[in-house]
């Protein structure tokens, strides 16, 4: 009866969503012939893992640290329902790390202890009233832990634990997905697509003996509607979210994908999407000489290694795409890996890839379009003092998204000089009232500080806000080692503030770098600030501003005809909602223009390893 009512639910329900099956269907049998373990590892492929910790010394390194980190785990209660604001989240996905790591410790080692502590987590989460659908990246965390620890220890869980876990995955998990207060993710083209799709399949695959056809409905509504986010990556995969989001959105379609590509032999079609796989190219080039990202949108600034590169790395079939992983992997501590849940995915993704061969990429500047295009460059991979140039053009309206276009990050000599604050804790500002995630040009999330043109490393025109509704693409862009640019048209972003605005950023002789805004003012005089925020010490002159960071110096030089005013702003919050910005300094200049005048505002950043203060650098955009 139960599943008659669950398939007549999930028939409905996409009857009202507006699903349309059009990939190769599901075969049921082809799951059920594989018996338990069948997600992401079969029953018997752990010698192969074995293999590679015998065989090479880091994969070894990082089984042992997994083991470690069960150990401490041992002696911890089990996750405990506690709510922070309206989200789960954070027990949601300290239990997924709990389980992965207990699993994974139980397979490799064949260890009671490991066994016993996981089934202990895993009856625990069931028991909880509910996994939070109202917040349903919650249940789609907690339904894949749960069905990991119930896929990977099946074969030693009594019956009675079976079924307890079981049935939780099915009520607390699949079911409340078929609920149309809870799923409006099916039709979504972000982060949440990808993670309640894996969730979700990850459940079906676990409960498919006992909930056939639900089992079924659940995989084919997912490859049906993970080509939605997955369509975002078009066409040369820059990843809309930011890198912070990349981390999440894309780790979870790579699980989603890989316990697909597990089971079935088939990835349904889903790598050929445009610009998926090339995301790794994205990812990689997003972590600048420092290892810090660059984090425009809702992204922090440091990463971290990446299981899913390794995913990526294989299925492009270029040990390239994991320099950045290569230098986390010559740390002396590992310990910081384990705060990833999904870690113990490196040992199945990793354990083909000949680390040996990792070598630095062969290019050195990479540009992608989009909704969120950016171009990043640098002059080396490996020179600890090497220049690196981010820049971003795209739209404020895309998901996390900041009023940011045609900001930009730039380091030199070893330091950040051009910085991004990054995001701010979502429950420190919905705790005080504030809705963090409207799109339109009048949403509150507009009046929160981090997330305007005003703190960004971009253009303000007579302190008002970009145009959320605009959106600048990159229009040219060269990878030439004297001369590697970006150019993007940004009118439609200062509509009605601006007839005309064009940015160019460039590295100019591998020694320096140019930031040249030609802009036309409207019918009335119009004041431009231009801003970048730095963590060093600025001391201004006259058309120019030496930064000291670190023992290193760069010198913010501006060349423009008409008369500015240099100056420095604080960053500290003025409302009881913005973060504090300890160490951080808005410098830059205001120039006033008159009714249309047609100006070019150009500015170098001149490291102090160049040896020369005073550089020189007059093309016009059109000649670049």
């Amino acid at each position: 009866m139960n599943n008659k009512k669950n398939i007549l639910i999930f028939l409905l329900l996409t009857c009202f969503v507006g699903i349309s099956f059009g990939q190769p269907a599901v075969s049921l049998q082809t799951i059920t012939d594989k018996q338990h373990p069948r997600i992401l590892l079969l029953k018997g492929e752990e010698g192969l893992i074995a293999q590679s910790i015998a065989d090479n010394p880091i994969w070894k390194k990082m089984h042992e640290t997994i083991l470690k980190e069960c150990d401490s785990i041992l002696i911890l209660p089990p996750v405990e329902r506690i709510q922070i604001g309206r989200r789960l989240l954070d027990k949601s996905r300290e239990g997924l790390r709990r389980v992965f790591y207990l699993s994974y410790a139980w397979r490799l080692t064949n260890q009671e202890k490991y066994f016993k502590r996981c089934e202990k987590e895993l009856l625990a989460i069931s028991a909880f009233s509910d996994w939070n659908p109202s917040h349903f990246l919650d249940v789609a965390e907690m339904t894949m832990a749960v069905s990991i620890g119930y896929d990977w220890l099946f074969p030693k869980l009594s019956d009675e634990s079976r079924k307890i876990i079981r049935e939780a995955i099915v009520s607390k998990g699949l079911n409340p997905s078929l609920d149309s207060k809870y799923n409006s993710w099916v039709n979504a083209v972000n982060n949440w697509n990808q993670v309640c799709n894996a969730g979700m399949t990850y459940g079906a695959l676990a409960v498919a003996e006992d909930y056939p056809e639900l089992s079924k409905n659940m995989i084919s509504r997912a490859i049906e509607s993970i080509t939605l986010p997955m369509g975002e990556y078009k066409p040369d995969g820059a990843y809309p979210e930011g890198f912070g989001y990349w981390g999440y959105g894309t780790s979870f379609n790579v699980m989603f994908l890989s316990a697909l590509e597990k089971v079935f032999s088939s990835d349904f079609g889903l790598n050929k999407t445009p610009g998926f796989l090339q995301t790794a190219g994205f990812y990689e080039n997003m972590t600048a000489v420092s290892t810090l990202c660059f984090n425009w949108g809702d992204s922090g600034p440091r990463g971290d290694l990446s299981p899913a590169m390794f995913w990526l790395a294989q299925r492009n079939n270029d040990p390239t795409l994991l320099w950045i992983e290569k230098r986390y992997l010559q740390k002396e501590d590992y310990s910081s890996f384990t705060k990833d849940r999904l870690f113990p995915a490196i040992m199945i993704w990793g354990k083909d890839i000949p680390l040996d061969k990792i070598s630095e990429p062969g290019y050195k500047v990479w540009k992608g379009q989009g909704a969120n295009p950016v171009c990043m460059m640098r002059t080396s991979w490996t020179a600890p003092n090497a220049i690196y140039l981010g820049f971003k053009a795209g739209s404020a309206s895309v998901n996390h998204g900041h009023m940011d276009i045609g900001s930009f990050v730039m380091e030199a000599d070893g330091s950040r000089w051009a910085s991004d604050f990054g995001m701010q804790d979502y429950e420190s500002l919905e705790s005080k009232g504030i809705q963090v995630f409207g799109r339109t040009q009048e949403a509150q999330r507009w009046s929160i500080f981090r997330l305007i043109n005003k703190s960004h490393n971009t253009l303000t025109i007579n302190d008002q806000l970009q145009q959320v509704k605009g959106y600048a693409k990159i229009d040219q862009s060269s990878d030439k080692p004297d001369f590697m640019y970006a150019i993007s048209d940004l009118s439609s972003v200062y509509e009605n503030q601006l007839t005309e605005a064009k940015r160019g950023v460039a590295i100019v002789d591998q020694k320096f770098v140019v930031i040249r805004d030609e802009v036309v003012a409207p019918n009335k005089p119009t004041t431009i600030r231009w801003t970048m925020m730095t963590s060093a010490t600025p001391v201004l002159g006259k058309n120019s501003i030496t930064l000291s960071k670190e023992g290193h110096t760069l010198v913010l030089q501006v060349n423009t005809p008409s008369k500015v005013t240099m100056q420095t702003c604080p960053t500290e919050p003025t409302t009881t909602y913005d973060a504090p910005n300890p160490g951080k300094t808005l410098v830059g200049f205001e120039i006033t223009l008159e009714p249309n005048q047609k100006q070019t505002i150009q500015v170098l950043l001149v490291p102090g390893s160049t040896g020369k203060q005073n550089m020189k650098f007059g093309k016009p955009l059109a000649k670049w």
